[in-house]
């Protein structure tokens, strides 16, 4: 099958293409294809299922070069990993799921089928549950859709918040105001927020308190009306605390809640409220759970042949 492309803008080509047009010898090699420079764009040469597989990532790649980003090997890496994950249809939602950041005028994707579905439930659900191993994109992905919720005036007010309960330390005993005590707890949540919107923007945002962060023992007693509320950490969570976050929702708010359900830091005796949330909830249609696996783990290429690597001799060990 030969598949005939077209682009419009040298500006994008460059962007897509690459430097030395490494990303389509990268494309060649990961779908089993030919790719051939035409005056108009490209020629795909290949078995039908692969060249229209390709046809849907340059759809998908395109949108990351009109945005202005500079298309990148992991871009493709990603998308592959989609595509083999999903055979029908998996690319086209992948360039269909776009948060648009305008502050920064950049896009972020969700790179992986887990990661696609997680963010379909945060559009379609009022409260959503992220669960998964770190680096499945829990957290940012949900503050991407929170910032961008919040440019499109679509909420008034942003609300991040984490147990303050790792390792066993109490709050009560750390030196320092209450700023300076929480603050290594809630630091993740504030580099994602930098990292998103112009750091000056970030700022205003916390004085007008449009943005706030805290620690969960402060929701207590609240109510959030047109909001987006994202709990993280939530492993660290119990079921009361859990019960008193997810009743703080108010009309036309939405809640996000992520956590890592191996990774608590709760005494071995104390019931984690996350899990607890699943029975108790599980059954509730308007409430949506998604689990995120090592699968939907977004690392450097390098550091996915390391891990795989150690497993492999932990393996041959155990023989």
């Amino acid at each position: 099958m030969i598949l005939n492309l077209k682009f419009d803008g040298n500006h994008d080509i460059q962007l897509l293409f690459g430097k030395y047009d490494e990303n389509l010898k990268t494309i060649e090699k990961e779908f089993n294809v030919r790719i051939y420079r035409t005056q108009e764009g490209l020629r795909v040469d290949g078995h039908d299922d692969k060249v229209n597989q390709v046809g849907e990532l340059f759809n998908y790649l395109l949108g990351i070069a009109k945005s202005g980003r500079v298309v990148k090997k992991r871009d493709i890496l990603y998308a592959t990993r989609v595509a083999e994950q999903e055979k029908e249809g998996g690319l086209k939602r992948l360039a269909k799921e776009k948060i648009e950041l305008p502050i920064k005028g950049g896009l972020i994707t969700p790179k992986t089928k887990g990661q696609i579905e997680y963010v379909e439930a945060i559009k379609k659900y009022d409260i959503v549950f992220g669960i998964g191993p770190a680096g499945t994109g829990k957290t940012y992905l949900a503050m991407a859709m929170a910032v961008n919720a919040l440019k499109k005036s679509l909420v008034r007010r942003i609300i991040l918040t984490r147990p303050a309960v790792e390792a066993g330390e109490n709050l009560g005993y750390l030196p320092g105001e209450l700023e300076q005590k929480v603050m290594p707890y809630l630091r993740p949540l504030y580099d994602a927020l930098y990292e998103m919107l112009e750091p000056e923007k970030v700022e205003q945002y916390f004085d007008q308190g449009i943005i706030e962060v805290a620690p969960l023992a402060y929701m207590r007693g609240r109510t959030f009306n047109e909001a987006f509320v994202i709990l993280d950490e939530a492993q660290n969570s119990t079921p009361e605390q859990m019960k008193m976050f997810l009743t703080r929702l108010g009309f036309d708010s939405k809640t996000v809640v992520t956590g890592d359900i191996t990774q608590s830091d709760l005494p071995e005796n104390q019931t984690i409220g996350l899990v607890d949330a699943e029975r108790v909830l599980g059954h509730v249609e308007e409430i949506k759970f998604v689990h995120l696996t090592g699968e939907d783990t977004v690392r450097h290429e390098l550091v996915q042949k390391i891990i795989e690597a150690y497993d492999r001799n932990h393996k041959d060990k155990e023989r």
